[in-house]
């Protein structure tokens, strides 16, 4: 193997002065629903909001100082591109960074914040890389790879081993995975420290690039797709990483966009921690019961917390949907004075709380005279939704609650 422990454990001691020793605390309410004792590993905390510093700082502290003169590039989708970006230029070394074009506003604009030069480049990350591989040959600068690198894999290793000194009896780690640097490192370590503790990684269904690889024995570029988990959305699995992750990771399972997103609600509901779609695929497995596990004292890696806003309220919105508690109904009424003021008065009989409404006097088969209003409440859950439809038809309203 190219990483071993001795060099996670030598990235420990280089980088240790300079990155945040993330807490893991118990979650007796995600332990209770998992039916695991779930301990979430923050490292959504760091000063860039995610995993990421770590090998690449580990990265920037082994460079020559020729090498530091021309500066670095890297590809990224966002947190590898922060990382970068903050702890190049904290030690006065230019920086690079090309990034898919649809990488979300806030990644961009933080990545410019910290002082990289960034240029959006590709449909995604892969088309990224490849701009900042050659721009790289073209102007001498060193190219740091985001999991494809023993350096970066050591470094993103430091997490196993703080996981090791901070729970006690420690039985299990599950693990985001794109290109794999985070769960090798984080593998390895672990593993050769206590081949007892169970390693599994998390892939979004969309982008299953290490899953293929670890069934055929190689990398294999799957097809591009789009995911609400973007920091791990990697078509394929690195040279570097898999042979670790073939050695050492006990399972290997997917989850669906539904499944992530309903886990972000659940971190942010829950346990007052903010996930991005990559920080959350962890507990999404454990949540839909993917894993193999069984009662095992586990930790869970919240590695990234850079989410885009307007995802982020969508999210919570389709939330809030799925459980009940916001709902649509659309409603035939008489257009005529009063009619509205009846209705309402119903709605406020149900204690429901009136979010939107709209009128439609053209559409869904509405006769001349009347109207149709679709009305968004908020509900106190699919009980209550039942007992509003029921005061509605009990009045003498048609209506129909729209999915």
């Amino acid at each position: 193997m190219a990483v071993t422990l001795q060099d996670v454990q030598a990235a420990h001691q280089r980088i240790r002065d300079f990155i945040y020793f993330t807490p893991a605390p118990h979650s007796d309410e995600l332990s209770q629903i998992t039916g695991q004792q779930v301990y979430l590993k923050l490292d959504n905390l760091q000063r860039t909001g995610a995993f990421k510093e770590r090998g690449a700082l580990n990265k920037i502290l082994t460079l020559t100082d020729d090498e530091k003169r021309h500066g670095v590039i890297a590809a990224s989708a966002g947190n590898h591109a922060q990382a970068v970006a903050y702890h190049a230029t904290q030690r006065g070394i230019r920086a690079r960074i090309v990034m898919p074009l649809m990488t979300p506003l806030v990644k961009v604009s933080s990545t410019t914040n910290f002082g990289a030069d960034v240029i959006l480049h590709g449909a995604n990350y892969d088309e990224a890389c490849a701009e900042a591989t050659r721009l790289s040959e073209e102007d001498r600068m060193t190219f740091l790879h985001p999991f494809d690198d023993d350096a970066v894999i050591a470094g993103q290793g430091t997490i196993g081993l703080e996981l090791l000194e901070q729970i006690s009896g420690l039985e299990a780690i599950v693990v985001p995975v794109g290109g794999g640097g985070l769960i090798g490192g984080v593998a390895c370590a672990v593993k050769e420290t206590n081949p007892q503790v169970r390693v599994i990684g998390v892939q979004t269904e969309r982008l299953p690039s290490m899953l293929r690889a670890a069934e055929t024995g190689q990398p294999v570029t799957v097809s591009a797709e789009a995911t609400i988990a973007d920091g791990i959305a990697v078509r394929r699995a690195g040279e570097n990483t898999l042979p670790l992750v073939l050695r050492y990771v006990d399972e290997l399972v997917t989850v669906d966009e539904e499944e992530i997103a309903n886990a972000i609600l659940v971190l942010l509901e829950r346990e007052k921690t903010l996930a991005e779609g990559a920080g959350a695929v962890a507990l999404a497995s454990l949540l839909q019961h993917k894993t193999s596990l069984n009662g095992q004292r586990t930790a869970v890696l919240v590695c990234g917390g850079n989410i885009d806003v307007s995802l982020l309220a969508r999210i919570i919105e389709r939330g809030l949907v799925k459980d009940g508690r916001r709902t649509r109904l659309r409603i035939h009424l008489t257009d005529r004075p009063g009619a509205l003021h009846s209705l309402t008065r119903i709605i406020a009989e149900a204690r429901a709380n009136i979010v939107q409404t709209a009128h439609d006097r053209a559409h869904y088969g509405v006769n001349l005279g009347d109207t149709v209003i679709d009305v968004t409440l908020e509900t106190r859950g699919d009980d209550h939704i039942a007992e509003i439809g029921q005061m509605l038809t009990d009045a003498g309203y048609r209506h129909q609650r729209i999915e």
